[in-house]
């Protein structure tokens, strides 16, 4: 009998940070549904790309801070797969102006708390209550959250402070979600990239490059989205099934203390 693969839902799968971890899950043999904001025929060959490794893909157009959209997402993979075991809330956007904390608009603030933190929050309600009616019928079914939030959950960047508050709320949030769902056997976890080479981070290429040879991580390079899909998939694999609610940093060093 073929063993049933486990399914896993990335939100923002479709690149950066995202596609790091779907690589990294696919390599794992997880089935993959992922969600991103662009429409389908933008991710067609990456899509193509991950089929290419031998897993069952699934791409649902979806914007995670739209309640209506992750009902329908969450329907998707439950009609597609018909369970779920690893939900990573991944999906985050930056906020659309840089400005001074002494500037910024309530505008921008409500947009990126949206998106970053109050669809995570509610997308794990429903992920959650599915998983422990999954268990509830299955006793040996596993199951994880994993959030990617930032070291700006506790680094401060003042021209930037509605993600630095949206951050800090995921790393609660982690915290809250891995003491309810323990009784289910439910462990949640939180990784905190620093500087990822990515699109987001692309219009800060030159000055990173600066920092980082100046010595701003200990190890010095950019992080690569695969070295959070690594970290991801070593929290699926259950290689830390004793840790829920811990946080791994994924950072070369960067807030490592020193002197």
């Amino acid at each position: 009998m073929t063993k049933t693969r486990k399914v896993a839902l990335i939100t923002g799968g479709g690149r950066g940070i995202g596609a790091g971890i779907v690589r990294c899950l696919a390599g794992e043999g997880y089935s993959i549904a992922f969600s991103g904001v662009r429409d389908a025929s933008a991710v067609e060959a990456f899509v193509a790309d991950i089929e290419s490794l031998g897993v069952e893909v699934l791409y649902a157009q979806a914007d995670v801070g739209d309640a209506e959209a992750r009902g329908r997402m969450l329907t998707q993979v439950r009609d597609h797969f018909g369970s779920l075991n690893l939900l990573v809330n991944n999906a985050g956007i930056a906020p659309p102006e840089r400005k001074d904390i002494l500037e910024s608009s309530e505008a921008s603030y409500e947009t990126v708390m949206r998106t970053n933190l109050q669809g995570p929050y509610f997308l794990t309600q429903a992920a959650a209550n599915w998983m422990i009616e999954q268990k509830s019928a299955d006793g040996n079914f596993e199951a994880s959250i994993i959030n990617v939030s930032s070291i700006s959950a506790t680094v401060a960047s003042v021209n930037r402070g509605e993600y630095c508050v949206s951050k800090a709320g995921m790393s609660m949030a982690t915290q809250l979600w891995a003491a309810r769902l323990g009784e289910y056997d439910i462990p949640v976890y939180e990784i905190q990239p620093g500087i990822i080479q990515t699109d987001m981070t692309a219009g800060a290429q030159e000055k990173y490059d600066k920092r980082i040879a100046e010595g701003l991580t200990v190890q010095s390079r950019w992080g690569f989205p695969e070295d959070v899909g690594k970290a991801v998939a070593m929290l699926a694999r259950g290689d830390l099934l004793y840790s829920t609610g811990q946080v791994i940093m994924v950072d070369g060093g960067l807030t490592l203390p020193r002197l």
